[in-house]
């Protein structure tokens, strides 16, 4: 038993990736191997915090593995390392966004008058939002979600939706065109929020 876990290290990341698509889980394995310290590496030197870095790291082989018969992987090391790079860069703009919310409930909680009042404007917003998600066409919705919400790339919201990456890319920029309409009226509660949808 212990030579297979040899010979899945002498073989190429082509190889690999053939045998996980087949259902390897020893491939997964030495793809785990191989690959999870040095992303551990560059997620941590970005993020400075090793428990962050862990789930990010965690989170795309949980990705890897649950997607591992429908992704078209050319090149496993430039795969990886661009998936780690989104998912650092949005980890990124979700504590902005988070930082930005807390700043606007700090100053609102300065300015009202009760708590009744603060829970009352948080759920206009939060109404106010959910209505105009549903207010996008159906596919327009589909795709925003994908790509804002669930943070997977626009070829992999290609392959998922069977579109056009300039297609997807369509979908969003119209997505984000009509939320800020549809929005107008909340901008300023909204601020960071759509600093986040640019």
């Amino acid at each position: 038993m212990n030579s297979l876990p040899s010979m899945y290290a002498a073989w190429p990341d082509a190889a690999l990736v053939d045998a996980l698509q087949a259902d390897g889980e020893k491939a997964f394995a030495e793809i785990y191997k191989r690959y999870c310290y040095r992303l551990f590496t560059v997620a941590y030197r970005k993020l400075q915090s090793q428990q962050v870095a862990e789930e990010l790291v965690q989170d795309l082989f949980a990705d890897l593995w649950s997607r591992r018969s429908t992704h078209q992987i050319q090149q496993l090391e430039n795969y990886l390392f661009s998936a780690i790079r989104y998912r650092i860069i949005n980890y990124i703009k979700s504590q902005k966004v988070k930082s930005g919310y807390e700043l606007y409930c700090r100053v609102s909680a300065s300015e009202a008058d009760t708590d009744t009042e603060k829970l009352l404007a948080h759920n206009d917003l939060s109404e106010a939002l959910l209505a105009s998600l549903r207010k996008l066409p159906e596919k327009s919705r589909e795709i925003f979600q994908l790509s804002r919400l669930e943070h997977y790339t626009v070829p992999e919201i290609s392959k998922r939706v069977s579109l056009s990456e300039k297609s997807v890319e369509y979908h969003i920029t119209k997505s984000l065109k009509l939320l800020r309409n549809y929005l107008r009226d909340y901008l300023l509660l909204l601020l960071p929020f759509l600093l986040w949808l640019r």
